[in-house]
C-alpha cells in the first residue's frame, strides 16, 4: 500500500503519513486524477499495480489496482504512523475498534492495517520506511486529511489512545482543542483537523457517514471542477458537510466523486 524510501515511522508516530487509494481500474484513475490535480506518476514499490501521484516532483499520494490488496471499496485512505502495528492493532481493537484487515507485510520492511474507529471511518496504520518529501498541512502542503465525526472529543480520545497522540515519549504529536474541534499538529504543524457534525453511520449517503475527508489543494479551482465533469467525475451537493451543516468556506473548495465513486475534496490554494 505505502510506497518505500526516506525515514522510518518511528520518526513520525501518530501523524498521517501516507493517502492511498484503491481502484479498479488503475489507468483511468491515472487519466482522471492527472487531469482533475495535475499528477504526474511513477510507478511505486508493489511493481506494475501500484503508482505514485506526485506535483512539481513531490510524492502526494498511492494508486493500487484492487486485485493487489485485500477486497474492500473503491475509497481514499489516510494511514497513519506507528512504531508497532501489531500493538497499534491490539489498541484499536481494546479501545472498541474493527480491525478489517491485517497487519499485512509489505516487503521490503513495511506492515499495514485497516481499521474503523469507533463510529465507522475507516484509516490505517502504516510501520516502516516513510516517503520522502512527503507530507499533509493547513498551509501549503499539497493535501490536508480532517475526520468527519460525531464527536470530536470522543473521537480524539479514541485515536490519540491508538496513536499515542500528545505522548511525550513518542515526540512532537500534539493535540489542541478549539470550537467544535481537535487538532493534530507534529512539530508546531497543524496536519489533521476532527471535526463534529450530524454525521449518520448507517445514512445511504456515503458523504454523511463519519469518515476522513482527502483534500487535495489546486490551483485553479474552476480548472480543476470542469475536469472532474469532462473526465466521469461528479460534484457533490452541498459541501463538505452534504448541505446538513452551515457551510463556512466552501466557495474555496468542492466536495467531489471521482468515476468508481471514491469520495475526496478540491481546495484552491493559498495566495499570497
Amino acid at each position: 500500500m505505502v510506497p518505500v524510501s526516506g525515514p522510518m515511522t518511528g520518526d513520525a508516530v501518530g501523524a498521517p503519513c501516507w493517502l492511498n487509494l484503491s481502484a479498479h481500474d488503475l489507468e483511468a484513475a491515472q487519466g482522471f486524477y492527472g487531469a482533475v490535480l495535475g499528477w504526474t506518476f511513477r510507478r511505486g514499490a508493489f511493481g506494475e499495480s501500484y503508482v505514485v501521484g506526485e506535483r512539481d516532483g513531490v510524492p502526494v499520494a498511492g494508486i493500487a489496482a484492487l486485485s493487489v490488496q485485500p477486497a474492500g471499496p473503491v475509497a481514499w485512505t489516510v494511514f497513519f504512523a506507528v512504531d508497532d502495528a501489531d500493538a497499534a492493532v491490539a489498541r484499536i481493537r481494546e479501545r472498541g475498534g474493527t480491525v478489517g484487515v491485517g497487519p499485512l507485510s509489505y516487503p521490503p520492511r513495511g506492515r499495514a492495517a485497516l481499521a474503523t474507529d469507533l463510529e465507522g471511518a475507516v484509516f490505517g496504520v502504516w510501520e516502516g520506511r516513510l516517503v520522502s518529501r512527503w507530507h499533509v498541512g493547513e498551509r501549503q502542503a499539497p493535501a490536508w486529511v480532517e475526520l468527519h465525526t460525531r464527536d470530536a472529543f470522543d473521537a480524539a480520545v479514541f485515536y490519540g489512545g491508538v496513536l499515542g497522540w500528545a505522548d511525550e515519549s513518542q515526540g512532537g504529536t500534539e493535540v489542541s482543542y478549539e470550537h467544535e474541534g481537535v487538532v493534530l499538529r507534529r512539530n508546531g504543524e497543524a496536519v489533521a483537523r476532527l471535526d463534529s457534525g450530524p454525521v449518520e453511520s448507517e445514512s445511504p449517503r456515503p458523504e454523511l457517514r463519519p469518515r476522513w475527508l482527502v483534500r487535495f489543494r489546486v490551483r485553479d479551482l474552476e480548472a480543476a471542477r470542469e475536469a472532474v465533469l469532462a473526465h466521469g467525475g461528479s460534484v457533490v451537493p452541498g459541501g463538505e458537510w452534504a448541505g446538513v451543516r452551515p457551510p463556512g468556506s466552501d466557495e474555496h473548495r468542492l466536495v467531489v466523486r471521482d468515476p468508481e465513486g471514491a469520495l475526496f475534496a478540491v481546495e484552491a490554494e493559498e495566495t499570497g
